[in-house]
């Protein structure tokens, strides 16, 4: 009897049959995980943190959340089929949990900086603005006195007098004893008077007629002086402008570093009051927007910084209602701030929601909701 020893070689069958359930094998594993990865985003009931902040975010009795922030996040909400909960604290907290995982998402109007992407992800910008100062405009009797005593002013009038003292003294010195239509009154002293009123006279109204001076060294000077009072009046009108302007909108702060002269406020962990530590500016600090403006108004405090659309439309709504009627935003801006979505490090929706976002930025509901809440043209 012959025996035929099997082959030790694998049949084309074994070969095919082995490469399929291992091709199969991979790409379960690989779907299986892929599954997982995305169950979270779709699966979890996400907790949002947040706090009032109109108009970004609008709270009412109740828990009802609406404002610019809400609008964007109910889209993103949607679109990615999120369920979620919201729980209200203040900034500083609301940070902290984050960081910590005990929240999933931060929303309101908060900057993305340097020191929070330390400890957290941001989504994309979602709206920009800068950091703006306001301050109560004074009483009109205020407003007149802030006129009269301003220090330009009585600067500019100083140097108004003596210019018209040493002009008028010399024309007094070359002209007095030879020119009776200048200098009609009998006694030293009146004449005296005549000479000062014609140097003011000559320097804020302009140049008198050439020929009213009767000595060659008078015409002289007065065609000299005539380019000079020119230049001299121009500039004075231009200081003048500027010091009444500033008086006009109550406020002698030009730029930040005014604040150092005056009682500042900002808000507690913002990054309006980070701004001021920064540069060495003592203020006090306040836990909302509306607690700052009440203190303002109140005169417990001079100036106050915060976000300049914050501050532009809760002053805006109070004045609606009749409230806050003296407070304005000064025109001066600085540090720019861009509002995002705070998400814990390594978050595993920060694609889903920066697609989201840049695609709700440009839509025409976005658009519509800051024309209305901002009235932008």
């Amino acid at each position: 009897m012959t025996i035929i020893a099997p082959s030790s070689q694998p049949s084309h069958f074994g070969f095919f049959s082995l490469f399929f359930i291992t091709a199969f094998s991979i790409i379960v594993i690989f779907y299986s995980a892929n599954t997982y990865a995305k169950a979270p985003i779709n699966s979890k009931t996400l907790q949002v943190g947040t706090y009032a902040c109109p108009p970004f975010v609008i709270t009412d009795d109740t828990n009802n959340y609406q404002g610019l922030s809400f609008l964007l996040w109910d889209n993103i909400a949607t679109k990615l089929n999120l369920n979620y909960t919201v729980k209200v604290l203040p900034l500083k907290d609301l940070l902290a949990e984050v960081a910590s995982g005990k929240l999933d998402i931060g929303l309101s109007c908060i900057s993305i900086t340097p020191e929070r992407e330390e400890i957290l992800d941001f989504s994309h910008s979602f709206y920009e603005t800068n950091l703006a100062i306001a301050v109560k405009q004074k009483s009109h009797w205020e407003t007149f006195t802030s006129i009269v005593f301003n220090k330009k002013l009585l600067q500019i009038l100083a140097i108004i007098s003596i210019t018209a003292a040493v002009v008028g003294g010399i024309y007094y010195r070359l002209e007095h004893r030879v020119n009776d239509k200048l200098y009609s009154m009998q006694s030293r002293s009146a004449r005296l008077v005549e000479g000062f009123i014609l140097g003011l006279l000559f320097i804020t109204k302009g140049p008198f007629n050439y020929y009213e001076f009767k000595t060659l060294t008078g015409r002289v000077i007065t065609v000299l002086l005539a380019v000079f009072t020119t230049l001299f009046i121009a500039s004075i009108t231009a200081v003048l402008a500027s010091s009444f302007t500033v008086v006009l909108i109550n406020s002698d702060i030009k730029s930040p570093n005014d604040l150092d002269n005056v009682t500042t406020g900002a808000k507690q962990s913002s990054t309006s009051s980070e701004f001021l530590t920064n540069h060495s500016i003592s203020h006090k600090t306040y836990p909302t927007v509306a607690a700052m403006l009440l203190a303002l108004d109140n005169g417990e405090i001079e100036a106050i910084v915060d976000d300049d659309a914050i501050l532009r439309y809760q002053i805006k709504m109070a004045k609606n209602k009749g409230n806050y009627e003296q407070l304005q935003v000064l025109p001066y801006q600085f540090e720019k701030q861009n509002y995002g979505i705070v998400l814990g490090e390594n978050s595993p929706y920060d694609e889903e929601i920066n697609r989201e976002l840049l695609q709700f930025r440009k839509s025409n509901q976005w658009k519509k909701a800051l024309t209305e809440y901002f009235k932008i043209k």
